[in-house]
């Protein structure tokens, strides 16, 4: 064999533009991803591409944009089934007449899985490819992800009083230990410790979860200071505020996932940015709740790593990383009373990137760089809403639509194509969501 034949791949993709986010703000026109094994191989020029390389299947999107498949991360998305239950009032009142009742009625590991189902096809359609989830079940949540090839990490629950999932403190970290070892290794799914928040677990239980998130290497993802009621409960419980209670339990440093962080003085924030802290920005869930301002701009410029999340569809109310991302971008110039705050590059890396990166996932996705996952979002552009293209960046981030995502790859598996979804039914999927919303009215 010639050493110029051309090299065999699976699958080449073309697309007019592709932003793939590192370097930070860089458009490559008429380029081509090459891919293999469901990885990156080589990102060329397309003639190039078509010289050096001879593809099963070729797929060109001329008036497209190619950007790396969003990572949602923060999201509770078995509740999807539970979207617009309780709308319009403040968080407590919210979680603890309203959700937690709701749940205590249909929790089970069919709500879960056919809640994951369902989230699955609405981040698939929002060019979404990887998810950071926070619910109880994370075994029928690994398994249903798995099924659909979706990449996700899972929250093991841990919280103080009795669940579907697990009565005791005992149960829960037992539990917690079996999906763990179920699921150690596999390619798309991994683990994380979820303990719900610094009100609802104990200093004992936080101890353990450092401990075990250092003897299994994952990550600790956490709901904090998410409101000024949750810092002034821990002042009057426990003398302190909850970030410098978990400093002195050891969990504030690179493991944890901090999600919310509404509340934060400068000296937290500088406390974040050296212990490699990464922050979840939930805008919208923040706005809905009135819990507060995530302060972005700030613990970006601090050197925190910023990543985004929608938070779940019953405080949202949506699965929309394009909308979450683009409320995040505006609202943190509102909240720095800076327009250059939180550019839409930044907030573009946040979405992909910042968000792989809280994850742990940052080596293997949320760029489009040689070597990494092939998890893909096309984006098309040949709409009036689309026109005229000055800066695809900003497009991407202030004036596009989740319905403009026309193709999703995960792992180089096509998922969705031409609108389509490759492995779901469409009918079939809304048909259920129906039937789970006359249980749940009951």
């Amino acid at each position: 064999m010639s050493e110029h034949a051309p090299q065999a791949c699976d699958l080449i993709i073309e697309a007019g533009l592709i932003v793939p986010v590192m370097p930070l703000g860089q458009v490559l026109h008429q380029h081509a991803l090459v891919i293999d094994g469901g990885v990156i191989v080589a990102i060329l020029p397309m003639a190039e591409a078509r010289a050096r390389f001879v593809a099963q299947q070729t797929h060109s999107r001329p008036d497209s944009v190619l950007i790396p498949g969003l990572v949602n991360a923060h999201t509770h998305n078995p509740m999807t089934l539970l979207r617009g239950i309780a709308d319009d009032l403040p968080l407590m009142a919210w979680l603890q007449e309203h959700i937690w009742p709701a749940e205590g009625r249909v929790i089970s590991p069919e709500f879960v899985a056919d809640g994951c189902t369902f989230a699955i096809a609405e981040m698939l359609r929002g060019g979404t490819t990887c998810c950071n989830e926070h619910y109880f079940f994370p075994d029928a949540q690994a398994e249903t992800y798995k099924k659909y090839g979706f990449r996700a990490r899972i929250g093991l629950p841990v919280i103080d009083f009795p669940t579907a999932w697990a009565k005791t403190d005992e149960e829960y970290f037992a539990r917690a230990g079996e999906v763990q070892a179920a699921w150690r290794g596999d390619g798309l799914i991994s683990m994380a410790l979820a303990p719900h928040a610094p009100y609802t677990v104990n200093d004992a239980n936080f101890r353990r979860v450092h401990e075990l998130a250092a003897q299994w290497d994952i990550p600790v993802h956490l709901h904090l200071h998410e409101t000024a009621q949750e810092v002034q409960q821990s002042l009057e419980q426990y003398g302190q505020r909850p970030i410098a209670r978990l400093d002195k339990l050891g969990l504030i440093n690179e493991r944890l996932i901090a999600v919310h962080m509404t509340q934060l003085t400068e000296a937290e924030i500088h406390l974040c940015a050296e212990r490699g802290v990464s922050v979840v920005h939930c805008p919208e869930s923040n706005l809905k709740l009135a819990s507060g301002f995530c302060p972005a701009c700030a613990l970006l410029r601090a050197g925190v790593n910023l990543a985004i999340g929608t938070d779940g569809a019953a405080s949202n109310n949506d699965l929309d990383m394009f909308g979450e991302t683009r409320t995040a971008a505006l609202l943190a110039k509102a909240v720095a009373e800076d327009a250059t705050a939180l550019s839409a590059a930044e907030a573009l890396h946040a979405a992909t990137l910042g968000s792989a990166r809280a994850m742990g996932l940052g080596e293997v996705i949320g760029s489009l760089e040689v070597g990494k996952q092939a998890d893909i979002a096309c984006i098309a552009l040949d709409s009036l809403e689309a026109q005229p293209l000055y800066n695809v960046i900003s497009q991407i981030v202030y004036a596009t639509g989740r319905h403009q995502v026309s193709d999703v790859w995960i792992a180089g598996q096509p998922k969705l194509i031409h609108r389509k979804l490759v492995e779901m039914d469409e009918a079939e999927l809304a048909a259920n969501a129906r039937q789970w919303q006359a249980k749940v009215q009951g």
